[in-house]
C-alpha cells in the first residue's frame, strides 16, 4: 500500500468581513499518496489556492485535520512547519517568485542553504537541477535573463531541489503562451515520475488536468 503523504479531514475554512462569516471550504476530505498526480479544478473563487496553502501548512484552516508526512501540523510549532515544509515540499506558483537578484543558480540552491547544507554541495546539486530542466547554459543568469518560460523551468528546479514527497503547484502555467505551458508540464510529469514525488497542481486548463491521474472538483466548498 503507498504511504500517504498529505491528508486532511473535515477541513474547513472561512474568512470574517466584520461581523460576517465568509466559508470557502465546507468539510474537505482528502488523502493523496506517494507519486500520484491530481489535479484540482473549479471557477475562480472557488478555494482552490486557499486548500492548497493549507495543505502546504502555509495557512491554518478554521477547523479540521492535515496532516503532512504523518505530522499533524496543528500539534507542531512553527519552526517545526517551516522545517517539515522544507523537507518534504516544494512549491510552484503562477508567477515565478524568483529572487530578481540572484542567479538562477543561487535562487536554485536557496532551499538547501537555508536547510543549511554545505554550500559547494548545494550548488553542485542546484546545478545539476537545473541541467534537467534544460537551464544548464543558465546558471549565472538573472531572472530579468530569463524567458518567461525559462523563469519557470528555473521554479521548478527549485522546487525539486530538496528532493521533496509532495509538489504543491498553483496555476503553475498560467502565466504562459499554450505552447510553453504545455512544454513546462511536461517537464513536471516527467519529473515528478522520475523522482517518484506526489504533484498535486490547482489549474483552470482542463487540458492540464486531463493529463493527471484524479480531478476533483471544487464546488460550494466541497471536494466531488
Amino acid at each position: 500500500m503507498n504511504e500517504i503523504i498529505i491528508s486532511c479531514s473535515n477541513l474547513r475554512k472561512s474568512y470574517y468581513q466584520g461581523e460576517f462569516e465568509v466559508p470557502v471550504l465546507m468539510g474537505i476530505n482528502l488523502h493523496v499518496v506517494a507519486g500520484e498526480t491530481l489535479a484540482i479544478v473549479g471557477i475562480s473563487g472557488s478555494g482552490k489556492s486557499t486548500l492548497l496553502h493549507l495543505l502546504g501548512g502555509l495557512d491554518a484552516p478554521t477547523t479540521g485535520d492535515i496532516q503532512i508526512m504523518g505530522q499533524n501540523i496543528a500539534i507542531i510549532n512553527e519552526e517545526e512547519r517551516c522545517q517539515l515544509r522544507n523537507q518534504s515540499l516544494g512549491f510552484i506558483y503562477q508567477f515565478h517568485h524568483l529572487l530578481p537578484e540572484f542567479s538562477a543558480l543561487e535562487n536554485v540552491a536557496m532551499p538547501l542553504l537555508i536547510r543549511h547544507m554545505n554550500s559547494n554541495e548545494s550548488y553542485d546539486h542546484a546545478a545539476e537541477v537545473l541541467k534537467q530542466v534544460g537551464l544548464g547554459h543558465r546558471l549565472s543568469h538573472t531572472p530579468g535573463e530569463l524567458s518567461g518560460g525559462e523563469r519557470q523551468r528555473a521554479a521548478v528546479a527549485r522546487a525539486l531541489v530538496t528532493k521533496p514527497a509532495c509538489i504543491l503547484a498553483d496555476e503553475p502555467t498560467g502565466n504562459l503562451d499554450r505552447h510553453t505551458a504545455g512544454e513546462v508540464f511536461d517537464l513536471m510529469l516527467e519529473l515528478n515520475r522520475g523522482a517518484g514525488a506526489s504533484l498535486i497542481i490547482v489549474t483552470h486548463d482542463p487540458l492540464l488536468a486531463k493529463r493527471t491521474g484524479r480531478i476533483l472538483r471544487l464546488v460550494d466548498g466541497m471536494l466531488t
